[in-house]
């Protein structure tokens, strides 16, 4: 969990779910990066690590380079000046994605990355521009982690507008869908065959299910 992320305990202490092995609230990058260096170079059983969430680690990592690069100065003169900083942060990242990519190979585990998203205006190259659901992150360094993933599940409620009446009305929104190719509306893809979407079920756990057996059609084909 990056700093601020702390809902699993939040879902722990309220019986939501069980006391799944977590990590305490990582404060720093250095901190981070070492994590995971013990995780690769120490015997354990573990088969899956969460990432909560991308953009809290992000942070993590542009506040570790706002300090040693530019002395903590977030202002024009530093970290931001050009948006410079975040462009040098891509080095710290990119090691980041390289440690992640060990564990799934040494350690065979399977790597699931949380990130919250905001909805933006998307520059449109071939038209009028248009809002979209976009990742909370820098465009650069969401650029390499979805280069980088093999699968990347945009989820939502399922939402239908009643236009029967004087003013359009939202409806549903109950049914939590994944959708895993990508529309105008928010980034999505995949490289193993999954369906366009697929329920999450009524729960945490029928979500994981659902995703599990959609992979394993997705295999099959």
């Amino acid at each position: 969990m990056a700093k601020g992320e702390t809902g699993l305990e939040t879902l722990i202490d309220s019986g939501r779910l069980s006391d799944i092995p977590h990590l305490p609230e990582l404060q720093n990058w250095d901190t981070t990066l070492a994590i995971l260096d013990e995780l690769l170079s120490t015997d354990h059983d573990y088969k899956t690590l969460v990432i909560d969430t991308l953009n809290g680690f992000e942070r993590l990592c542009h506040e570790h380079i706002c300090n040693t690069q530019y002395g903590g100065n977030w202002g024009k003169n530093g970290f931001t000046s050009f948006m410079q900083g975040y462009e040098v942060s891509l080095g710290d990242w990119r090691l980041f994605l390289s440690k992640l990519d060990q564990l799934r190979e040494v350690k065979g585990m399977m790597l699931v990355a949380l990130c919250h998203t905001h909805v933006k205006t998307f520059k449109n190259p071939e038209g009028a521009d248009f809002y979209r659901y976009q990742p909370d992150m820098h465009a650069k360094t969401w650029g390499l982690t979805h280069k980088w993933a093999d699968i990347v599940l945009f989820l939502n409620y399922l939402t239908v507008v009643d236009e029967s009446g004087n003013r359009p009305k939202g409806a549903g929104g109950v049914d939590r869908i994944a959708y895993t190719e990508r529309s105008a509306a928010f980034d999505a893809k995949n490289r193993h065959g999954l369906p366009d979407q697929f329920s999450l079920g009524e729960s945490g756990q029928e979500g994981w299910e659902a995703f599990r057996q959609a992979i394993k059609e997705g295999k099959s084909k």
